[in-house]
């Protein structure tokens, strides 16, 4: 019994500190817009590549039913990322990063429009285990990745 207890109790600290190391990265602007424009804004799934200031070219695919993009970035990194949700009238999706070269493991996110009352709010939230780094280190990484795309957005969206 007691060999059992000490497997528990080594199983709850394990799992504890795995969760401990998750992150999470939540990020919100609003824009001077509606929930339509903004979400045209957004474009496809490889729309990133016409809003993200990082993102040079993005190519579509399918892999198993899923979509599938595969992101450049202007520096020559390349991310590949599978669509987990896609929701037109409720303005959002969700995607998983399957091959990158940022510092993240298990990463999730979700992009979602609102409207706010004469403007719209994007939020672009994830989270993700980090992965060489520390979960502040990453956790900036991400936050720079969502400032910089978001801005860029924002800009868009406001723009005549």
């Amino acid at each position: 019994m007691r060999s059992v207890m000490l497997a528990g109790t080594a199983v709850l600290a394990l799992v504890a500190s795995l969760s401990a190391q998750a992150a999470e990265v939540s990020k919100v602007i609003e824009a001077k817009g509606t929930v339509d424009k903004a979400w045209a804004a957004l474009g496809d799934f490889c729309g990133i590549k016409d809003w993200h200031p990082a993102i040079a070219n993005c190519v579509l695919s399918e892999k198993d039913g899923a979509k599938i993009r595969t992101l450049t970035t202007k520096d020559g990194g390349v991310l590949v990322e599978k669509m987990t949700q896609w929701d037109d009238a409720g303005h959002s999706y969700g995607y998983a990063i399957l091959e990158s070269p940022l510092p993240v493991a298990n990463y999730v996110s979700t992009i979602a429009v609102k409207d706010a009352g004469g403007t719209v709010s994007i939020t672009w939230s994830s989270t993700f285990d980090p992965k060489g780094a520390s979960a502040e280190d990453a956790s900036k990484v991400i936050a720079g990745i969502y400032d910089a795309g978001l801005g860029a957005l924002k800009a868009k969206i406001e723009a005549p």
